[in-house]
């Protein structure tokens, strides 16, 4: 199975997960020139804040302000992240944000009790619930995302059938619901993952489930990062999430080394450069990752944002041998 995609979607995450690591409060405005930048460029879908309490996230403790500070560009979907019903409440009262129903599971029993303080089977009991919530506050569901599915800090690998099992339970309540299964979402929370891993596991999971959309949420905290994003392109994913200048990380991944979402630029930067087109301006996400390393006031680790866009040297290279 091996179909590079034509088209490929960014879904940038720098304003809520990309922030939520940073110990130093962002002030609200500099949050909002940042979400309106980030819509200049062409992306079709950002995830603006988080709804979740403040005293374990501090730097979102603004959502609501956020919310109401900054002005929607059509044609771009805001998303946001919220934990519980409370959370998803706040969401939809802002009126600003295309909510996704999603189901979430983790695959590591470890990093479940440890973010969620509850074993993946409670987990799992806790589903139908949000089935109920969703419906009752008219939230499509449109899938589910597994946290660890590549491998935990506190577990080690896991398994190739933890993975393919919990995406089962997303189908078995889609059919017991009356809800299709359109999306599902695997993250490497914890950045385990290798590029013949991403092939192996993507290689099952659509042979399985042929009409679920497949979509990537990468980490590069061992510098694979990018590796694993040409990987996922090789099995036709054509979804990735990332973060200008490899913004973010998990605060609850159990290392410092967990900070580092994978690349927004490098990876338009790469599908560029392959010929699959974004429909992403490269110079303006580029000013974007500028911008964030400036904002969280320390360096980024993003390669294009420091080497530049191809494009413009070959420009320049072509005018002199005309000059």
């Amino acid at each position: 199975m091996s179909d590079l995609p034509k088209y490929v979607e960014v879904h940038e995450e720098g304003p809520r997960d990309g922030l939520q690591i940073e110990k130093t409060f962002i002030p609200t405005e500099t949050k909002v020139k940042f979400i309106e930048a980030l819509s200049e460029t062409g992306l079709k879908e950002m995830q603006v804040t988080s709804f979740v309490r403040p005293d374990l996230v501090p730097q979102m403790a603004d959502a609501e302000e956020v919310a109401a500070r900054f002005t929607p560009k059509p044609g771009v979907r805001y998303t946001v992240l919220y934990l519980n019903e409370k959370g998803l409440l706040r969401a939809l009262a802002t009126k600003k944000f295309h909510i996704k129903g999603r189901l979430s599971l983790t695959a590591s029993e470890a990093f479940c009790k440890r973010n969620i303080n509850k074993t993946i089977q409670e987990n799992i009991d806790m589903l139908p619930n949000w089935i109920k919530i969703f419906q009752d506050n008219g939230v499509p569901i449109e899938g589910g995302g597994i946290m660890a599915a590549f491998g935990c800090n506190f577990e080690g690998d896991v398994p190739l059938d933890r993975v393919m099992n919990l995406i089962q339970v997303f189908e078995d309540l889609s059919k017991a619901y009356a809800f299709p299964l359109q999306e599902v979402s695997l993250a490497d929370t914890m950045g385990w993952a290798n590029p013949e891993q991403i092939k192996r596991v993507i290689g099952a999971v659509r042979s399985r489930w042929p009409d679920v959309h497949f979509s990537l949420h990468l980490h590069d905290t061992r510098g694979t990062g990018l590796a694993n994003v040409y990987a996922g392109l090789q099995m036709g994913i054509d979804t990735f999430d990332a973060c200008v200048g490899g913004l973010g990380g998990c605060p609850f991944a159990g290392h410092a080394g967990a900070s580092g979402n994978v690349c927004s630029e490098d990876v338009v930067f790469m599908c560029q450069e392959m010929g699959i087109e974004t429909g992403i301006d490269l110079d303006k996400l580029i000013d974007c990752a500028k911008m964030a390393e400036e904002m969280v006031g320390h360096p980024l680790p993003g390669k294009v944002m420091k080497g530049g866009n191809l494009r413009k040297y070959r420009e320049a290279a072509a005018l002199a041998r005309h000059a």
